[in-house]
């Protein structure tokens, strides 16, 4: 029952998104899609003991790797699919509960809370740009090898 809540609001809160953005209405269903993925690859992996950082590097590799797919097949901009399938993942939570605690002088849980939301961001950042590293590394051509031996 909480996975098929899982699948249900993450596809919700990434379909949600592309509302908000006033993004094509055909990319609907795509990028609840691909927020909805990524979810549950966080969810399991942090559900199976891996941890959040591991969860949120794991997914939002798949949710860059979605996007491109889905940006090259529907001749859309992959920036639709990727924000609103990241969306999920994103810790704004923990910002929240970082700055209330600022501003109850509680510095040291403010601190540890603020690390672990920096580290999440960081996971997603680090999960997009490898994406679209291996997506480079596979597409483009490579170097001719007699100019490098040069």
């Amino acid at each position: 029952m909480v996975f098929l809540e899982q699948l249900v609001t993450s596809f919700i809160a990434s379909a949600a998104f592309v509302v908000l953005f006033n993004a094509p209405k055909e990319a609907l269903l795509k990028c609840g899609l691909s927020g909805m993925l990524g979810w549950i690859v966080y969810f399991g992996l942090t559900y199976s003991g891996s941890g959040p950082i591991a969860g949120t590097l794991a997914a939002s590799f798949l949710i860059a790797v979605i996007s491109q797919v889905f940006a090259k097949r529907y001749k859309m901009p992959i920036i639709i699919f990727s924000v609103a399938g990241i969306i999920p993942l994103v810790p704004g939570g923990l910002a929240y509960d970082t700055m209330r605690n600022i501003v109850e002088s509680d510095y040291n849980t403010a601190v540890a809370l603020a690390v672990r939301a920096s580290m999440l961001s960081g996971a997603i950042a680090v999960g997009l740009v490898f994406s679209e590293v291996i997506n480079h590394v596979f597409r483009k051509p490579s170097i001719n090898p007699g100019k490098m031996q040069q």
